[in-house]
């Protein structure tokens, strides 16, 4: 993923999807020349890299921990330090004096599934090795443009400086395409500001999409904090295979930069939807506000209602009584029903209302 995005329907940008590179090995020659050869096979790759000044390997394997080791030591690595930088779950910082490997963490952002794989780095003298899974698409365009990148290294430059120079570039490129991975989170944020804004929305629906852009915020987050950790080591660290020159180590120095302003993005981010997790709280507890006020509201004039129909049909059963009966004309007996309903909701309805039991607000 060199860079290049598309747009989706949303109008967000994500990036665009390019084929993993194959296993390779870029070569700078004492002399000067570049040269490019496959490394699908461990065989021979030696015997050109004896006479080379500098020169990157990128491997694609299926199981970093096992082909990762083995493709390590082929290229004169210590046996177990690909072992030891997959121990971590994000990154990894390992300084062995003569050789020094790195893990950072490449992600990828699909429909808020945040995917960590590990991008794992080697160097020894003249040496840069890459290995990755075929998931991860990395370095693409430095795989396409290493050669000239490699001419442009002065000839006067120690194979120290020439190794910084390009694990700077790795660097960079593998940070490039994390960051391009937050504009997908950013779009479904939009897309969730755009739903809390429909009051007909269902909370049902609000709050999963809520809990889970934040997660993957979080974990992209996560993902930053390790990599600027594996940068600040090599800023503060003093390993021998990275160069001591000032001007080569400030570039360092704009990596974490990047990394801290994208982290300060994330935050700021991540209060947003602090926000709307208090929005949606006041939402829902509006709503429940709402409807215990109509219950209530119901209630009350059941209540009254109620009280209405008992109180009639108690002196209607007096009234049935047949030695009661007799004595009561039709017309009285209807009259006295309907004012002494009517006298009973009157009541019943100052007294809840002198109690100021009726309910207030909206219905």
């Amino acid at each position: 993923m060199a860079g290049e995005s598309t747009t989706n329907g949303n109008g967000g940008r994500q990036p665009k999807a390019y084929p993993a590179p194959a296993s390779f090995c870029v070569t700078l020659a004492k002399s000067g020349d570049c040269r490019r050869i496959s490394c699908d096979s461990l065989g021979g790759l030696n015997s050109v890299l004896e006479f080379s000044k500098v020169a990157w390997a990128n491997y694609t394997v299926d199981d970093i921990r096992v082909q990762g080791e083995e493709v390590a030591q082929s290229l004169g690595f210590s046996q177990g330090l690909v072992s030891k930088l997959v121990e971590s779950q994000f990154s990894e910082y390992e300084d062995r004096d003569t050789e020094l490997g790195l893990m950072v963490p490449a992600v990828t952002v699909k429909n808020l599934q945040v995917v960590v794989n590990p991008l794992v780095i080697l160097m020894r003298k003249g040496l840069i090795l890459t290995m990755a899974s075929g998931e991860v698409f990395r370095l693409v365009r430095f795989s396409r443009y290493a050669d000239t990148f490699f001419r442009k290294i002065p000839k006067t430059a120690s194979w120290q400086d020439a190794l910084t120079l390009t694990l700077i570039r790795i660097l960079d490129e593998n940070n490039d395409r994390n960051f391009d991975h937050l504009r997908e989170i950013e779009t479904q944020a939009d897309d969730l500001s755009k739903d809390l804004l429909d009051p007909k929305t269902s909370m049902s629906k609000i709050g999963p999409t809520i809990y889970n852009t934040k997660h993957a915020l979080i974990t992209y987050m996560n993902v930053l904090w390790s990599t600027l950790d594996v940068v600040n080591s090599l800023r503060y660290g003093d390993a021998e295979v990275i160069t001591d020159t000032k001007k080569i180590l400030e570039r360092i120095t704009v990596l974490s930069a990047d990394l801290t302003t994208h982290l300060e993005l994330s935050e700021h981010m991540s209060e947003v939807l602090a926000s709307g997790l208090e929005v949606l709280q006041t939402i829902y507890n509006n709503q429940l506000q709402m409807l215990n006020n109509r219950l209530a509201f119901l209630a009350t004039w059941l209540a009254i209602v109620g009280t209405a129909v008992l109180v009639p049909n108690t002196l209607a059963t007096i009234y049935g009584i047949p030695a009661v009966s007799e004595h009561l004309s039709y017309g009285f007996a209807m009259a006295s029903l309907i004012i002494v309903s009517l006298l009973s909701m009157v009541a019943v309805y100052l007294v809840i209302a002198w109690k100021g039991w009726m309910p207030q607000g909206d219905w």
